[in-house]
């Protein structure tokens, strides 16, 4: 297999994960990698020991109308988001009506105790026999999670979509317990409280809600859609505090997914996400900021975007989705950075100097054999998605169609 541009990476190997070849988030854990689907419904579980030679091992199926497609691992334990299958609904056919809408109006959830046809909430599954999940634990979350920050220990934390909110907050969860997982504490931005009689301060059709926080020490870094960064205190976690909300959207495009803390250079990378087909969302970024006094984030620097090809015009989505987190045990760099660029493939950064950042790695794997995303208007056109780098170097990434990559970068 022989990828549509490579600098300084190589293909190793390939997974159609069983068929179920669309997925977004992918953990590697003992050898073996587990993939959320993001229209196949459930996870499936790729045995990856071999990386030239993989094998598709399991596939855990999610309830009716529900979608796992981000899921956390570490003591060997695997978390998995419970959250309404979105794109299985006709009305969101055209993804701009979920983009361009709050979540809790988009999927009724905002109207206290509207119905629901999905299962919502957390699941926990043991992993002790590698490749062989076994669900032990369910925390209820009234309209669902969509993502989660894990690695291990006491506390996990979730962006939830709860009853009456206009979409997702940030929530600590007790996980001292992981058969029975309990809130612990919950924060928002003022506004976004209907039940309570709050008003949003912002455009109707501006997304605010967190898309997921990364967790450094005390600080929680929470990437808020098109609300922008959100800085929260959780030294008490039953009672996390705002340090600082930063918004840039206006007048750039919003959408910010990622918020990946580098502690030791006081560097705080941050990833805008782009959403749409055919460019319809512009240029999004992503940026170096200045965080020395986490209270007044500066930014100082945007990644450069890819010179190979004109990706703006290839169609599909193009810009940035996702950073390699730098999770505990895996790959970590605060000079290399790791992302997916969706049309544009994986791209990789150094930023020793956060001034100047430069691509020095990049692959776009060849168009899909086929396309497990059945939305009207669809094209065979690379969507790469998630990505995670092992310790050893290894790279693996998702695509929405295209089952699952395994890189090496060679910079």
């Amino acid at each position: 297999m022989k990828p549509d541009y490579a600098r300084n990476m190589r293909l190793v190997g390939h997974s159609d994960q069983g068929g179920r070849r669309d997925g977004i988030q992918v953990m590697v854990e003992n050898g073996f990698a587990y993939v959320g689907h993001l229209f196949s419904k459930g996870f499936s579980v790729v045995d990856v020991r071999d990386p030239k030679n993989t094998k598709p091992v399991g596939y855990v199926e999610a309830p009716p109308n529900t979608w796992n497609v981000h899921l956390q691992v570490a003591d060997n334990l695997l978390l998995v988001i419970h959250g309404k299958d979105v794109f299985a609904d006709s009305a969101f056919a055209d993804e701009a009506s979920y983009y361009k809408a709050a979540a809790g109006t988009a999927l009724g959830t905002a109207a206290p105790k509207a119905e629901r046809d999905w299962d919502a909430g957390l699941a926990v599954y043991d992993i002790s026999t590698p490749g062989q999940p076994k669900r032990i634990g369910f925390m209820p979350v009234s309209g669902g999670i969509h993502r989660i920050w894990w690695t291990g220990g006491q506390w996990a934390y979730v962006s939830a979509l709860l009853d009456g909110f206009t979409d997702f907050i940030f929530m600590t969860v007790d996980m001292s317990d992981p058969t029975n997982p309990r809130e612990a504490g919950r924060y928002w931005l003022p506004g976004m409280n209907l039940e309570a009689g709050e008003k949003p301060s912002w455009s109707p059709v501006a997304k605010y809600g967190l898309h997921h926080a990364i967790v450094n020490g005390d600080t929680a870094w929470g990437a808020w859609r098109d609300a922008g960064l959100v800085v929260m205190d959780v030294a008490d976690r039953t009672d996390p505090k705002l340090v600082v909300h930063r918004n840039w959207s206006p007048p750039f495009q919003g959408g910010t997914h990622n918020c990946l803390p580098l502690p030791d250079r006081d560097l705080l990378v941050v990833l805008d996400e782009a959403v749409l087909d055919d460019f319809e969302d512009g240029l999004k970024n992503i940026w170096l900021f200045d965080v020395k006094d986490r209270a007044n984030p500066v930014p100082v620097a945007t990644m450069p975007v890819p010179q190979d090809a004109d990706y703006a015009r290839k169609g599909a989505h193009y810009g940035p989705h996702n950073v390699h987190e730098n999770r505990p045990g895996t790959f970590q760099s605060s000079s290399i950075i790791f992302s997916t660029w969706q049309n544009a493939g994986v791209r990789v950064f150094d930023i020793s100097d956060q001034y100047r950042p430069k691509e020095v790695g990049a692959l776009v794997p060849p168009a899909p054999q086929g396309l497990m995303d059945q939305r009207p208007g669809k094209k065979p056109i690379i969507q790469s998605c998630d990505i995670f780098v092992e310790a050893s170097g290894l790279i693996y990434v998702t695509d929405y169609n295209a089952g699952l990559y395994i890189m090496e970068y060679d910079g």
